[in-house]
């Protein structure tokens, strides 16, 4: 059961990448698009603008919930690196606990935010902004699981990875 469970976890992790991948591809495509239109058609269009930043808002917060991994994300390797496992295992609880509260507190006045903003949408292409910034709400109850769970591996006693620059990704 449990390696049918980690092969379903690779399967969806790769989906995911794979539709970040054609965001970006989207977003390579509207901004050769926007040059195309603007310098050699010499006309100016706004669409491919909206395009490009709606697909950067949901790469990186699709991205930050789905694709990046924990071991990728930003820290102080100056004490991450530094310290031991115990010290480190202590760390991941208190940032756990700090960002799952930090983030449940938040939920539901963004949750109320995100709902309201249904009565605007963008300019050219009138995409509701309670849709646009549905990610948000995705992306915070991700980093709520996500940081749960490694806060009760990190009590249970498994310390988090320590970071290997030869092993460094591009985070996708």
């Amino acid at each position: 059961m449990n390696s049918k469970l980690i092969a379903a976890g690779g399967w969806l992790r790769r989906r995911a990448e794979n539709l970040l991948a054609l965001m970006l591809l989207g977003m390579f495509v509207a901004f050769v698009l926007q040059i195309v239109f603007r310098y050699i058609l010499n006309l100016s269009v706004g669409w491919t603008n909206e395009i490009s930043v709606v697909l950067w808002i949901w790469i990186v917060l699709f991205g930050a919930a789905f694709v990046v991994r924990e071991v990728e994300e930003i820290r102080f390797d100056f004490f991450w690196a530094g310290a031991g496992d115990r010290a480190r295992r202590v760390m991941q609880i208190i940032c756990a606990m700090a960002l799952v509260v930090l983030f449940g507190i938040s939920l539901p006045a963004v949750i109320d935010y995100v709902t309201f903003m249904k009565v605007e949408s963008t300019a050219y292409l009138k995409i509701r902004f309670d849709y646009l910034y549905s990610i948000y709400i995705v992306f915070a109850v991700a980093m709520i699981v996500r940081y749960i769970w490694l806060g009760v591996l990190a009590v249970r006693g498994r310390a988090p990875e320590t970071f290997d620059p030869t092993k460094a990704g591009s985070g996708v």
